[in-house]
């Protein structure tokens, strides 16, 4: 995609991992997660199909990645694990509302970041439960989760939700690897040397430090390739704009 990178970003992280990953593969270098262990863990789909991640910040609202917004109709699932298979715990909910930041930008990836309200409540219980957002910003060298799902493996097999853990990288870092693309907006996890990254998970899953919603989803070079780790949304810059979102909307609180 190089030096096309947002253009084919824009397309999607789950197409352009789809692209340039070996067929069946989920997260790189991660593995199942316990089930139910991410009780936040959104998963989308637009007519029925796999579409994108997000995660549950109360009753009635879920972030995501604004380039995961779609004309047609969206529904939240909540509380999947294996997402092939009825597990009895499951949710689902139409969206009502698909709010994307007023100023996310589709050729650079800026401000990539959303809000999906939800046609009805969800019940909170031991597989469903909120996630509180960010109260401060990435710092370097901080351990953090994300999560996803992967396509569909080519013979069929059941997805469960997949988890790796991995490090916030430094400003310097993310600069090197991608240059003046690299925004306030935006911060950089995974390892330089490649072989560990969100391929394939679900952009607009949740990168969860220390019990928050820190990172959200959003692009990257390639597949877990050398010198280009995964970027991520920092959601500590758009608290203040959720709030004021789920204020006007809804009457709700939200978990922060």
């Amino acid at each position: 995609c190089w030096p096309w990178l947002s253009v084919c970003r824009s397309l999607l992280l789950v197409i352009v991992h789809v692209s340039s990953c070996s067929a069946g593969k989920k997260i790189i270098g991660g593995y199942d997660c316990p089930p139910n262990s991410q009780p936040w863990q959104v998963y989308l789909t637009s007519n029925g199909q796999p579409w994108c991640g997000g995660s549950l910040i109360n009753e009635r609202w879920v972030v995501s990645a604004a380039h995961c917004k779609i004309a047609s109709h969206l529904t939240v699932h909540l509380g999947e694990h294996n997402v092939y298979v009825e597990e009895g715990t499951e949710q689902r909910i139409g969206a009502e509302k698909v709010i994307p930041h007023p100023k996310y930008n589709d050729y650079t990836s800026d401000n990539d970041f959303m809000l999906i309200q939800l046609k009805e409540p969800a019940i909170f219980n031991e597989y469903v439960k909120p996630i509180p957002l960010a109260t401060r910003c990435s710092s370097a060298g901080e351990q953090c989760l994300v999560s996803g799902w992967g396509r569909t493996e080519e013979d069929g097999n059941p997805s469960v939700l997949q988890c790796l853990k991995l490090p916030v990288l430094s400003k310097e870092q993310c600069v090197h690897a991608y240059g003046s693309q690299k925004t306030e907006n935006m911060f950089c996890a995974g390892f330089m040397k490649g072989g560990k990254d969100s391929c394939q998970g679900d952009s607009g899953g949740p990168v969860v430090c220390n019990g928050e919603l820190r990172g959200v989803v959003s692009w990257g070079k390639g597949c877990a390739e050398q010198g280009y780790p995964g970027v991520y949304v920092e959601v500590c810059r758009y608290t203040a704009w959720t709030k004021n979102i789920i204020t006007k909307l809804q009457n709700v609180t939200c978990y922060y």
